[in-house]
Formats: structure tokens, C-alpha cells, sequence
């Protein structure tokens, strides 16, 4: 099951007031067949604790790594996953469209 916006939102909020590094990953942009809409959110913790989605599944392994980054330096990032990428058939973006992901820390 997908959390909702909100509970996902609350959750990072939460997770913030108790101390903990936080990245919030938005997808922004489709293109074709996107396994989630633009709006999509994921929430990754320093630990790799993680709430939401922004492809089903299919490349969130790379994002929360990604994540992980954005936590440490502070430094958001736009990712980009495709079929025709060959690291989107790597982390298994095989759904013949593309997706465009906004990582950015939570202050």
C-alpha cells in the first residue's frame, strides 16, 4: 500500500523533530509510461528508512542511495531514469517511458 501525501509530508516532518537527516525525493516530470504520477513522494532517512514511492518500486533502490548523498552535503539533485538510459535498465525502469526526480534535504 501507498502512503498518502500527507502521511508521507507528516512523517518527514516527524522524522526531522526527532533528530534525523531527511531527503524528500518528488517526481517531476514523465514522460511516456511513468509508474507514478508527477507529485509522486518518497522519504528517506539517514538510516535508510524510507515511506512512499516514485516508480513502484523500480528505481527507488538508486534514489534512496541517492538520498543518502543529498543528506550528507546538503546538495539537492534531479535525477533521470529511462528506457533508453542503461542505468534505468540497471535499477529496472523497463516501462518504456522516463522519469525526471527532484532529491532535496529536509531542513
Amino acid at each position: 500500500m501507498i502512503s498518502t501525501d500527507t502521511d508521507i509530508l507528516a512523517t518527514a516532518e516527524a522524522w526531522r523533530e526527532a533528530g534525523r537527516g531527511v531527503a524528500l525525493a518528488t517526481v517531476i516530470e514523465t514522460w511516456g509510461s511513468a509508474p507514478r504520477p508527477v507529485g509522486s513522494h518518497l522519504i528517506i532517512d539517514q538510516e535508510g528508512n524510507f515511506l512512499g514511492s516514485v516508480s513502484g518500486g523500480c528505481v527507488e533502490g538508486a534514489v534512496i542511495a541517492e538520498a543518502a548523498d543529498v543528506i550528507e552535503d546538503g546538495q539537492p539533485r534531479v535525477l533521470e531514469f529511462g528506457v533508453a538510459d542503461e542505468t534505468a535498465w540497471r535499477v529496472g525502469l523497463s516501462c518504456g517511458g522516463r522519469i525526471r526526480v527532484l532529491v532535496e534535504p529536509v531542513a
